[in-house]
């Protein structure tokens, strides 16, 4: 008799995109005449941009020769998209990353559940609420305690430091769903903590390149001390529009350290390699040359353009938003945008209003922890006239 895991009967019976995606297709059934605008799932609707599609069609006339020919690449990453990721990333913002704490993946996603492996059961986890559910779900599958975080604006969106120790702790900014971010002295605040703690903070920042202001750091690196006690996830997805063709990455620094139930410190650097060569084969040689070229001057400036328009949309959504009413947040270092649903409404009731007497789709707030219920998510990655015609419609809606 094979037993199951079962940590994964603590876990929702779906995943959350999956409900929607369930909810809007019986809709669009039973509605086939109604023009709907999806707001919900943070997919990018910019095509890749030609300096990626270049470098891919030129990678893909390579490998069909037999001198260019690539088979297994090294698991880690290329080193010519090692070496991009370390001058552009990091060195060009004064850190100093090595090319082998970077590992190259197949998306951040893959990257903040898959990265458990290296961490024992026992380790209790702290996670922010609302949160991406990934975060949640990879940990309730491990079996691991968890303490959460809330995020709300009675706090304005800064999580407050665990009241218990705890050994793990998931940071997403610019925050995933809110909209938010930490300055550096909040997000120094946290690096303090994990080193007084002997902690591991997981960073994800798939974000970064939507940051608008000042004094909002772009990696949690630029915090002194925080390669000690940090992990970062980065990703392509969202600025040069890799959600199909799939490409992030990790830094693991060697400063940070782990430790054996008897007290030895181990490298979670080496864990992780060990890891990824037995579980991974790498990126594909096409999709690497793809990403090198967003470094690029041409990938460069194409990608701050995608990046402009989206956060244009932002704009017209949230200020839309509050010309309505509403109570926002997020929209400016974010694609993200986060509002407070009417009172005496929960967040799924707002959903099904939303989408029935509007035809827009975008994402409970419950959906993504506790103290997300009350609060609802749209995202900026649709068209600007998909995006001002929603605004439209929410401005001429008694809801």
């Amino acid at each position: 008799m094979s037993l199951i895991n079962e940590n994964f009967l603590e876990l929702q019976d779906s995943y959350l995109f999956s409900n929607i995606a369930k909810k809007v297709a019986k809709y669009t059934q039973e509605n086939p005449d109604k023009m709907i605008i999806k707001l919900g799932i943070g997919d990018v609707t910019k095509p890749i941009v030609p300096a990626c599609l270049e470098a891919m069609h030129k990678a893909v006339d390579e490998i069909g020769t037999a001198d260019g020919f690539k088979g297994y690449g090294p698991e880690q990453g290329y080193e010519f998209l090692r070496k991009a990721i370390v001058e552009n990333d990091y060195k060009a913002r004064g850190v100093e990353i090595q090319q082998d704490e970077i590992f190259v993946s197949d998306g951040a996603k893959c990257d903040c559940g898959n990265i458990v492996d290296i961490f024992a059961q026992n380790n209790k986890v702290a996670i922010t609420d609302p949160v991406y559910p990934v975060y949640l779900d990879t940990n309730i599958m491990s079996g691991r305690s968890i303490t959460y975080l809330p995020v709300t604006a009675e706090n304005n969106f800064i999580p407050e430091l665990p009241k218990e120790k705890v050994d793990m702790i998931y940071l997403c900014f610019p925050n995933n769903p809110t909209g938010t971010v930490l300055n550096k002295e909040n997000l120094k605040k946290w690096v303090d903590y994990a080193r007084e703690n002997q902690s591991v903070i997981l960073y994800d920042a798939a974000y970064e390149a939507f940051i608008t202001e000042e004094d909002i750091p772009h990696s949690i690196y630029e915090i002194e001390g925080a390669k000690e006690v940090a992990i970062e996830f980065k990703s392509y997805s969202k600025t040069a529009g890799f959600t199909g063709v799939r490409c992030a990455y990790v830094v693991i620094p060697k400063a940070l350290k782990g430790y054996t139930k008897e007290g030895k410190e181990m490298s979670f650097n080496q864990l992780w390699n060990r890891r990824t060569c037995t579980k991974f084969n790498g990126v594909s040689y096409v999709v690497q040359r793809a990403a090198e070229a967003t470094y690029s001057e041409e990938g460069k400036k194409q990608i701050r353009e995608n990046i402009k328009a989206y956060l244009e949309n932002a704009r017209i959504i949230k200020e839309g938003l509050e010309e309505a009413g509403f109570t926002v947040y997020g929209g400016v270092n974010s694609p993200y945008i986060w509002l407070k649903v009417p009172e005496g409404m929960t967040s799924w009731q707002f959903f099904d209003k939303l989408l029935e007497e509007v035809n827009i789709v975008g994402t409970p707030g419950s959906g993504f922890g506790a103290h997300g219920e009350g609060y609802f998510r749209l995202t900026a990655f649709g068209t600007k006239e998909n995006s001002m015609e929603a605004i439209e419609r929410i401005r001429n809606w008694k809801c």
